[in-house]
């Protein structure tokens, strides 16, 4: 049996970055997943990189590193991301102040600029000008993430690393808090350390042996075209996001219990009228967000696709009714809108690398110094990130 120095769980676009990443200090490295190709968030990702939006020295930081990564991370992995930057529209509703939104956007790294219903109108032809009352705008980044995790996958091999599917079911454990590696069905591998990039699976798995975390999921929709004629000029997102106000409510401490139980929701959805198209022609319009506990929980596709193309439709009439396919996937998240990232300090030997708000503009930077962190120095910033930063408060 092969004993490896690492064990990354979860083939995304997180766990094929921190993969290649420890494979170019020199460790040796199993990736694993349960399928042969993404098919959660970073399959169904807009592909953004809100790299213009940290609103604090770290993430300041951290966005600045992450987009000069992104930069040129096609010439170093030696295939396409499909990087770009465009122009983000953010829509305001017609009965919101144009000022006032604007204004909530200013301690930001790079603050939009504000532009009138007829100047985001021209930026964006597609939009209903009725649908809104202005609009808010910033260069955006934007890749295919599911090339940019190809490009990560096939580098992380040339390096030696190793690709297997399979699902992990269990962390193997050795006597004391000491994980050794994990369990596949019926087949176990061993490991110096064990890296959970698995989203909302990672909880499951922590739970299992016994440790709370404070890592939550959304249950996410959206629609996703083949490739159109019409083309979308822009990357179109709410100024005002019900997002993030989603998951600060759903992961207080007072719901905590909840998501130890399924069959709960903790707050209701929202939905954040948007769309990306990709190089390709694609389109991605959504998207719903549910925070229901079970993460098997079905969800009624035809009432879930109505409302999208209802909402998408206002704001964009040409998009409504074009054919798409309704998809469905997990996101998860933190209580802080920072990820987890590094050791967990009540067991020897696991890791977290998940739990990402702002995923695909910090996931290069996160990386490579988690890397460098467990490789050659302790990392000043992958400290501030660790999970034992809620270790007083209901879990890791």
């Amino acid at each position: 049996m092969t004993n490896f120095d690492w064990i990354v769980v979860g083939a995304g676009i997180t766990g094929a970055a921190l993969s290649y990443e420890l494979a170019r200090k020199g460790f040796s490295v199993l990736l694993l997943d349960r399928h042969r190709s993404p098919q959660g968030a970073t399959r169904f990702s807009y592909g953004g990189l809100a790299f213009w939006s940290g609103t604090t020295a770290l993430t300041r930081q951290i966005c600045a590193e992450g987009i000069a990564l992104h930069r040129t991370l096609s010439e170093e992995l030696g295939q396409s991301t499909q990087f770009r930057e465009m122009d983000l529209v953010l829509t305001i509703a017609p009965d919101a102040d144009p000022q006032e939104t604007a204004q909530t956007y200013a301690n930001f790294a790079i603050p939009p600029r504000l532009l009138s219903v007829s100047e985001a109108c021209e930026l964006e032809p597609l939009l209903n000008p009725a649908a809104i009352a202005g609009a808010l705008t910033v260069k955006h980044g934007h890749i295919d993430p599911e090339a940019t995790t190809r490009a990560y996958t096939q580098a992380f091999i040339r390096l030696g690393g190793t690709v297997q599917v399979g699902q992990v079911t269990g962390l193997l454990q050795t006597e004391g808090l000491q994980v050794s590696g994990v369990i596949c069905g019926t087949e176990t591998y061993t490991s110096a350390n064990v890296a959970l990039c698995a989203g909302a699976h990672c909880r499951t798995l922590l739970k299992a042996v016994g440790i709370p975390v404070r890592l939550y999921f959304t249950h996410a929709e959206l629609i996703e075209t083949p490739p159109v004629e019409i083309k979308l000029q822009t990357l179109v997102m709410p100024a005002e996001t019900k997002r993030f106000e989603l998951e600060a409510r759903a992961s207080q401490t007072e719901v905590d219990a909840l998501w130890d139980q399924p069959g709960h929701e903790p707050v209701p959805p929202i939905l954040d009228a948007g769309a990306i198209q990709f190089m390709d022609g694609r389109l991605r319009i959504g998207q719903m967000s549910r925070t229901l506990t079970n993460p098997e929980a079905s969800v009624d596709p035809v009432n879930s696709e109505l409302a999208l193309r209802t909402q998408v439709g206002t704001l964009l009439p040409a998009l409504q009714d074009l054919p798409g396919t309704w998809h469905h996937c997990l996101i998860s998240f933190s209580c802080d809108r920072l990820p987890l990232v590094g050791a967990v300090p009540t067991m020897k030997g696991v890791h977290l690398f998940s739990g990402f708000s702002n995923p695909l503009a910090i996931v290069p930077a996160l990386a490579r110094r988690f890397a460098t962190h467990v490789a050659v120095q302790p990392d000043e910033i992958i400290a501030q990130l660790s999970p034992g930063r809620f270790s007083d408060k209901r879990g890791v």
